[in-house]
């Protein structure tokens, strides 16, 4: 097993596992907007990506998006996104994936790392948990959407 942090060499093989990740989100089949997506993430560099390959193929990927806590004056990091292909799945695939994105954040010196699940995605949760990972019982998230509530949007 391979992991490492994505390049521009690793661009179709992430857009593949994006567009999967997003259809585990019962969003619709569009690997042409997923490639553009991750395209655009590796070129500006305003995300930081770690891929899983086993045997050359593309099997996990976790993705990262950078903020800041202004109350602490400290860098954030956002695991917006976690997944590994199913069978792959109870492998430590997610775990290797989540350990990168743990050293991402003690190497760049942040306050913390942040992720949300869905609530239904128990295995997640446990492997979020069985980390160390808390659940936010201090602040009400809110979101305002500017997508139509017809469509499943995420």
């Amino acid at each position: 097993m391979e992991f490492y942090q994505a390049n521009k060499f690793d661009i179709e093989g992430v857009a593949q596992l994006f567009d999967l990740y997003r259809q585990f989100y019962e969003q619709p089949k569009n690997l042409t907007g997923a490639y553009k997506f991750i395209e655009e993430r590796l070129s500006t560099e305003d995300s930081i990506i770690f891929v899983a390959k086993r045997e050359g193929e593309y099997v996990g990927f976790a993705q990262l998006y950078p903020t800041y806590s202004s109350v602490s004056m400290k860098k954030v990091w956002i695991l917006n996104d976690l997944f590994v292909m199913k069978d792959e799945r109870q492998s430590g695939v997610a775990q290797q994936l989540l350990q990168l994105a743990i050293e991402l954040c003690r190497q760049t010196d942040a306050k913390y790392l942040t992720l949300e699940t869905a609530i239904t995605n128990e295995k997640a949760q446990k492997l979020y948990e069985k980390n160390g990972f808390v659940r936010d019982t201090i602040f009400a998230h809110y979101e305002l959407s500017f997508v139509s509530t017809d469509n499943k949007n995420l």
